[in-house]
């Protein structure tokens, strides 16, 4: 088994068919797959039809000069037009676009409005004509830096119209985060707010852009405007505000005309970049451009979620600054004429049960969270959501890392009713739209796996020479297909592009991104995880996914985090960190034996944990990610490394001080 490129280690045996009534009117059928495998070419051009194109395309892919695609070549088209205009123009324009709830609850017009599709038209188009007038023309980057307000998704929406890409930076990064990326695609203009609510009180944006500028300055980078919306009314402090380069929102967008007509621009015009973070330090900016990606997750939103138009509601609970709020709250669902639900707040803030009763008071049909929410819920206990009617939802979504199969179910049971499908959906910021995932109507579901490629997706699970693994093994999980919504480049660096994702299995023309997975004896695929985080126990790879799913299984856990320590016998040893849930207590005197007994129980001795750390809280990243290479640097007795991308950086500390009380061997 040693020589396994990874080892298959859970097995799930439950599954929930999908309901006969969505089955019966879902969007998407089986009949999809063998259309798809079939002619790749005639699926995605269908696919297209969905948006309106001022010009058809001559050529659906041009991939004479991979791994450089172009899609629809030869098309011309406007994302703004088509997420906005185009339904106005259809008759619905008196649909509501967005429900927007602010975090204050004070019933204010500014923390609670609903915008409809007109009324939406009439505010991109007046911040398009103000970016215009601000300078901005088509081709210039503008970088947005905003908290969670309809503002944010007009800003982008105005970039859109004029052509102007958008790079949308977390409104939680560091002035250092904002000046890296203004530097890297040379923004003209930035858009921000003066802050944002964060439970209940005011954050701070604006003197971070103020920071940003003038680091930007030193690398050699001049922004010329900024544009700042009034969100929170705090003071700027003395000297923030530059008369020559600040602008107020109110002043100039509001005052600016409501008409404007929209370009169109070529399917292969930059759309946006979307910066991730690179191992070297230097952040990598995605490119993604008009066409293909519209189609793909306009295509994506409409199948996986099932999506009917005139009856759902939306919520989508992540932030626009990463790409699942790009994909899947700004461009896909508006591209669809949806109503949708945008939050600005978190959770549990100003009380836990915050989400649940949005969900009730606007009757919200589709939702579509992470993982980490999910498990956080888990902790507080189902007294809170069984408080609420949660009747209204009839499918449920899962996006950012895979989940564990006890979140699954708990996810299945509690907030859906035990009647909605839950799809679990695999997609990076890279692919820009979803990827692998159960279609609702036709997968009959298995809790933590991602199950199958969706109709016009082709991936498999390869070893290292590039050899597909079959059933019952693990590997490298591959892309061996371009698909419309593909990256196009890494922004201003074509050979880190080729370096980063299509070196490894350069020979076969596949893209790999970093993501080890398997296929069970069924052939479903799960998705492991980075395969920098795989494990090497006594000769065995080991993903750490597996072992957290074995913990999180145990009736008394709500989270863990599993990690590889060096160690002289085994080569490395694992070491868990778990989190209890709130009815648990402290877990009792024997919690850590019951635990790594467990872990033997489910897995196997070979997985059983040299460690187990009960902990309050783990490190993640603003986006929910769990920081591994920090729980690596505390189980071996190391410094703890760089904690300024942590949502909250004393989670170390407590650690750390903790580190001594958990069991070993």
């Amino acid at each position: 088994m040693s020589d396994e490129t990874l080892s298959n280690l859970l097995k799930e045996d439950r599954r929930f068919e999908p309901p006969a009534d969505l089955a019966e009117h879902a969007n998407l059928k089986e009949e999809a797959y063998g259309r798809a495998e079939a002619d790749p070419d005639a699926f995605w051009s269908e696919q297209a039809e969905r948006l309106v194109w001022e010009q058809k395309w001559d050529r659906v892919l041009d991939w004479d000069d991979p791994p450089f695609a172009k899609w629809f070549v030869g098309g011309t088209l406007n994302a703004a037009y088509n997420c906005v205009d185009r339904h106005v123009d259809e008759g619905r324009g008196d649909k509501v676009a967005i429900h927007f709830v602010g975090e204050p609850v004070d019933g204010a017009p500014e923390n609670k409005r609903s915008i409809t599709y007109a009324e939406l038209k009439d505010l991109v188009c007046q911040a398009a004509n103000a970016l215009t007038d601000l300078g901005v023309e088509t081709g210039d980057r503008v970088a947005i830096y905003m908290p969670m307000i309809p503002e944010t998704v007009i800003a982008m929406l105005a970039c859109a119209r004029i052509g102007a890409p958008h790079t949308v930076v977390f409104g939680g990064f560091s002035s250092d985060a904002l000046a890296s990326r203004l530097e890297d695609c040379q923004a003209k203009a930035i858009v921000t707010a003066d802050g944002g609510y964060r439970r209940g009180s005011p954050a701070s944006l604006k003197p971070a852009v103020d920071e940003a500028r003038a680091k930007a300055t030193e690398l050699g980078h001049t922004v010329s405007k900024v544009l700042v919306v009034r969100r929170t009314g705090q003071d700027l402090g003395e000297g923030s505000w530059d008369d020559d380069v600040d602008v107020w929102w109110h002043d100039v967008v509001d005052a600016a005309s409501t008409e404007h007509t929209a370009q169109a621009f070529d399917a292969e015009h930059p759309l946006f970049v979307m910066y991730t973070s690179g191992t070297t330090g230097k952040p990598k900016g995605i490119l993604h451009t008009t066409g293909g990606y519209l189609t793909g997750t306009a295509y994506t939103h409409w199948a996986v979620f099932d999506l009917k138009r005139d009856t759902d509601v939306y919520w989508c609970t992540a932030d626009v600054g990463w790409i699942t709020g790009h994909s899947y709250i700004c461009y896909g669902p508006l591209a669809n004429g949806v109503t949708q639900v945008l939050y600005e707040g978190t959770p549990d803030s100003p009380e836990r049960g915050r989400w649940w009763e949005i969900v009730e008071e606007y009757g919200v049909t589709l939702f579509y969270t992470a993982p980490t929410a999910i498990r956080s819920f888990m902790k507080q206990g189902q007294e809170i959501p069984d408080a609420r009617d949660l009747s209204s939802l009839r499918l449920l979504g899962s996006v950012g890392e895979p989940i564990n199969p006890e979140a699954y179910v708990w996810y299945r049971h509690v907030i859906g009713g035990d009647r909605t499908p839950v799809v679990d959906t695999w997609w990076q910021t890279e692919t820009g739209m979803i990827m692998i995932s159960p279609l609702p109507g036709v997968t009959h579901g298995k809790p933590g796996s991602a199950m199958i490629p969706i109709p016009g997706i082709s991936a498999e699970v390869v070893s290292e020479e590039g050899e597909p693994v079959g059933d019952g093994g693990g590997g490298y999980l591959v892309l061996t297909r371009p698909w419309p919504s593909m990256l196009r480049t890494i922004w201003g660096d074509d050979e880190r592009f080729k370096d980063t994702y299509w070196s490894r299995f350069a020979q076969q023309g596949w893209y790999f991104a970093g993501d080890g997975a398997k296929l069970d004896d069924d052939g479903d695929l799960w998705v492991l995880g980075r395969v920098d985080d795989v494990m090497n126990v006594s000769g065995h790879r080991l993903s750490t996914t597996e072992i957290e799913s074995a913990l999180v299984s145990h009736p008394k856990v709500a989270e863990a985090a599993v990690v590889g320590a060096k160690d002289e016998d085994t080569g490395q040893a694992v070491c868990a960190y778990v989190i209890l849930r709130d009815e648990a207590g402290d877990g009792g005197e024997d919690i850590v034996e019951e635990l790594r007994d467990h872990v033997r129980k489910q897995i196997g001795p070979i997985a059983k944990p040299r460690q187990v750390m009960i902990v309050p809280e783990l490190p993640k990243t603003r986006s929910g990610k769990i920081m591994r290479r920090l729980l690596r640097d505390v189980a071996e007795n190391r410094e703890v490394g760089d904690v300024t991308t942590l949502a909250d950086s004393t989670v170390m500390d407590l650690i750390s001080a903790g580190e001594s009380k958990g069991g070993e061997d």
